[in-house]
């Protein structure tokens, strides 16, 4: 059963554009909520590491519950206003679905993932008070609600990106604001995915083949559509700087708040919030990304591969040495954030500043391990080229 319909259109869409040049109002609404929801995924995850058990509203919690509802009743009234008071032409920008609602691809996303956040609170809520601290990013409830959050900052992507495709040549919107929605909301969603993977990114896994592998697998997929789909030259790299000033600002600002563990046992005494990861240096494979994107125009089978080879090669040159030097004590302060260390954890732990055994690869396993990144970044990459076909096509 088919529930979303696109209406015919003999010619090509037109512009319902504003005369005086203003972007709709709901596209900065959906922006602000991808930004508010990895601000209290973040804020969530130091929570955890500083204080240990969080209430159903607690302040990270009510920075997530801010963005679910922003971006649910902004689209919402979106699609309400297009469907009892749209103009023909608005309803000829848009999907038609349930053979009543005519909204933007990008505001059903965002409705989908609002209903989704909303439903895993209580779901987390109630698996908090009956196993207790969760130990891993991907429990049950949190899986809900990170698919709701990543089909949120999915959707204010695709809103933007809609909008942008629609405007082609048009001298009627603010093209630089739109670029920078498009530039700001798939950086969102890159400091989402980052922290999906987090368990096999972190600094201790960087000289682990599996930190490439992993990397190779993710960051391509969404980074080379992005890059494609971009109105600017350089859209994995603006991508790659918005996750990394925001991950960044975000390991400075949060230390500086006062944070007591309230659940035991409590091995390391700390007094302030402990920060999450500093940020991967991903603007290096990035700039290759767009590099090749500019310059490469053959069939993108190659093109995968030179991107993947191009990827995982920089990422293993750029994030080996600088795994080392996280261990070293110049890294030891305010800006890299790595003495921020678990409560709950021993701070005497012989490897806090170093790599065990077990997260150090062979020469052999390395080896394998980058060919395997390679092959996994080529479909990688290739389905990223394809995506981005798709997103530069979307219009409604």
């Amino acid at each position: 059963m088919s529930t979303i319909t696109y209406p015919a259109t003999p010619v090509e869409l037109k512009i319902s554009a504003d005369k005086t040049g203003t972007l709709p109002f709901y596209i900065y609404a959906v922006v602000f909520a991808s930004f508010s929801i990895v601000v209290g995924l973040v804020w969530d995850i130091s929570w955890h590491m500083s204080i240990g058990r969080d209430g159903l509203f607690s302040p990270p919690h009510l920075a997530t519950y801010l963005g679910a509802v922003t971006a649910g009743l902004f689209s919402g009234y979106h699609v309400l206003r297009l469907t009892f008071a749209g103009r023909a032409a608005e309803k000829q920008e848009s999907v038609r679905f349930w053979k009543v609602f005519y909204g933007s691809l990008g505001a059903l996303f965002c409705i989908w993932g609002a209903f989704t956040m909303i439903t895993s609170a209580p779901f987390d809520d109630w698996w908090h008070n009956t196993f207790g601290l969760d130990v891993q990013i991907l429990s049950p409830p949190h899986t809900v609600l990170l698919l709701g959050m990543i089909t949120i900052q999915f959707g204010a992507m695709v809103s933007v990106m809609a909008l942008q495709n629609r405007i082609g040549g048009s001298a009627n919107y603010n093209k630089q604001a739109l670029a920078w929605c498009f530039t700001l909301s798939s950086g969102f969603l890159l400091v989402m995915l980052f922290t999906i993977a987090s368990e096999y990114l972190d600094r201790h896994d960087m000289h682990l083949s599996s930190f490439y592998v992993v990397s190779a697998m993710l960051f391509p997929l969404f980074m080379v559509p992005v890059s494609k789909a971009s109105t600017t030259r350089w859209g994995a790299t603006y991508m790659a700087l918005v996750y990394m000033i925001f991950m960044a600002v975000m390991v400075w600002i949060l230390p500086l708040f006062p944070a007591e563990p309230k659940l035991g046992p409590v091995q390391n005494h700390i007094t302030h919030y402990q920060s999450f990861h500093f940020p991967l240096l991903l603007v290096f494979p990035a700039l290759i990304i767009d590099i090749i994107n500019q310059r490469v125009k053959s069939f993108s089978l190659l093109r995968a591969l030179l991107i993947s080879v191009a990827f995982v090669l920089i990422m293993f040159a750029v994030q080996w040495p600088f795994g080392s030097f996280l261990a070293t004590p110049y890294a030891r302060n305010w800006f890299f954030g790595t003495t921020s260390w678990y409560f709950g954890a021993d701070p005497s732990y012989e490897y806090r500043y170093a790599f065990a055994p077990d997260k150090v690869s062979s020469v052999d396993s390395m080896i394998k391990g980058v060919g395997m990144a390679v092959v996994i970044g080529t479909i990688s990459s290739w389905l990223g080229l394809v995506w981005g076909g798709w997103m530069k096509s979307v219009k409604r």
